[in-house]
């Protein structure tokens, strides 16, 4: 069924159904091990102990429910929203096992919750791919009651790399903006092939090099040095075969979320960038 989507790309939108039903992140190749990892490094300024009891929340642009299968038991309620029906298919069977999840087609500019509703709220690697990311963050906040926090991943503008860094991702966003508008089958085999020759080589270099204590802090996509082959094909597909995509830094995030009405803001420190944390207004 193919809904009104305010404040959302429609190809982008079905390029994510496909990538999820591609990538179910289910199964032994995502490991539990793995999730955790990963999880972890997303949610690790998450405040959990500011949350009331049996809080209410909601995971906006939830793709496979990969991140929801950790959050749910965790929590009392939690809404599983995204925009694109074939990934709420994959995610419905993902979270099939938790009783507290309610599934919700919708895009972030008409998420169906009461103003003031949700406890808290998660959007990791999701709002960078609308439109108005200011926006998106805005209809966020209103959903949030007062002192509810709000956890957020954007991709970041390389400020706090180096101009050879920066030089070397405008040479892949080209690729990108090939590889984003060629047919699926042939999106599949091109990031197959970069995540074996391009991630890999790099990410067990990096392993390699921080072993023997001379990784440099610029190499490329050391943050993979230990993630599995699945994870980078994954991301290979999801980086390169997207068609709308912005990038920011983490003064306009920052604006971004005040502008919106968040305080407190706190970023991580760690790959990936930037992921936040802020506080609703109270």
């Amino acid at each position: 069924m193919n809904l009104p989507l305010e404040n959302a790309d429609r190809p982008t939108v079905e390029g994510f159904g496909r990538e999820w039903s591609t990538f179910t992140q289910s199964g032994t190749e995502f490991s539990a091990e793995e999730r955790q990892a990963i999880f972890d490094g997303y949610f690790s300024i998450f405040p959990w102990q500011t949350l009331p009891p049996n809080a209410t929340g909601a995971d906006i642009g939830c793709g496979s429910g990969r991140w929801a299968t950790l959050v749910a038991p965790r929590v009392g309620l939690l809404h599983a929203v995204d925009a694109s029906p074939d990934a709420l298919a994959i995610a419905r069977t993902n979270l099939a096992g938790f009783d507290n999840v309610r599934l919700h087609q919708a895009s972030v500019s008409n998420l169906p919750f009461a103003d003031g509703e949700l406890d808290f709220a998660y959007s990791l690697g999701v709002l960078h791919h609308v439109p108005d990311t200011a926006g998106a963050i805005r209809d966020v906040a209103a959903k949030l009651k007062p002192g509810a926090s709000f956890l957020i991943y954007l991709y970041y503008a390389f400020d706090n790399r180096s101009a050879l860094f920066r030089a070397l991702w405008m040479a892949s966003n080209m690729v990108r903006i090939v590889l984003s508008r060629v047919p699926y089958a042939l999106q599949i085999v091109a990031t197959t092939i970069l995540a074996a020759t391009v991630y890999w080589p790099l990410a067990r270099g990096a392993a390699l090099l921080e072993r023997i204590g001379a990784m440099p802090r610029s190499w490329p996509l050391a943050f993979y040095r230990s993630r599995s082959f699945y994870v980078m094909r994954t991301d290979a597909f999801d980086r390169f075969c997207t068609r709308l995509e912005q990038r920011f830094t983490r003064v306009q995030i920052a604006d971004m979320l005040r502008s919106a009405g968040f305080t407190g803001i706190v970023f991580s420190d760690n790959e990936p960038y930037w992921v936040a944390v802020a506080v609703k207004t109270r």
